[in-house]
């Protein structure tokens, strides 16, 4: 297929791409809502799909800005993570003082952008919570899948391996989901 024949199916390179992004991330999301082992599967997935994981987790595209109906498949692995660590806290393994912090207040205006495609009623601070793990776990995938790591971390799958599963245990206590 010659490149002008996407245009056929696209009005632009602006709707080409939100198409390629929205499929990206409902492809992550899908994967890591059927197995809710997000850490694992989104590592998996990034590198069986570095394109697709550049495409939504790399550099911006110069002069695209990505439109509202990209932000609800976006928000997908996020919300599981927050899933997860509210319910932990109903559970109990989250000490009260992380639920009732005292800077709830400004942190909740901080997280305003965000808090409208997550559930009701969900306090601040373990929205933030969610969101510490989910930038530390894509940090580390993004490190991994641009080569960030060489030179780093042992280039053999194991010792890269051992090195995501020792991040995973740590975000696993830093939620008390022990």
């Amino acid at each position: 297929m010659a490149s002008s024949a996407l245009y056929r199916y696209f009005s632009s390179r602006d709707e080409l791409l939100t198409r390629l992004i929205i499929d990206a991330y409902d492809s992550l999301g899908a994967a890591a809502e059927a197995r809710e082992a997000a850490a694992a599967q989104a590592r998996t997935a990034a590198q069986a799909h570095p394109n697709e994981y550049a495409l939504i987790y790399g550099s911006p595209v110069p002069g695209y800005v990505a439109p509202a109906d990209t932000v609800r498949p976006a928000s997908r692995v996020t919300t599981l993570l927050l899933r997860i660590v509210v319910e932990a806290a109903a559970a109990g393994r989250l000490p009260d003082a992380d639920i009732r912090d005292a800077e709830a207040q400004p942190l909740a205006a901080a997280l305003a952008p965000i808090r409208s495609y997550l559930p009701t009623g969900v306090p601040a601070p373990l929205v933030q919570r969610a969101l510490m793990v989910w930038t530390n776990l894509f940090g580390v995938v993004s490190f991994e899948v641009f080569g960030q790591l060489h030179n780093v971390v042992g280039d053999p799958p194991a010792a890269r391996d051992a090195f995501f599963a020792k991040c995973v245990r740590h975000w696993i206590t830093f939620t008390n989901l022990t």
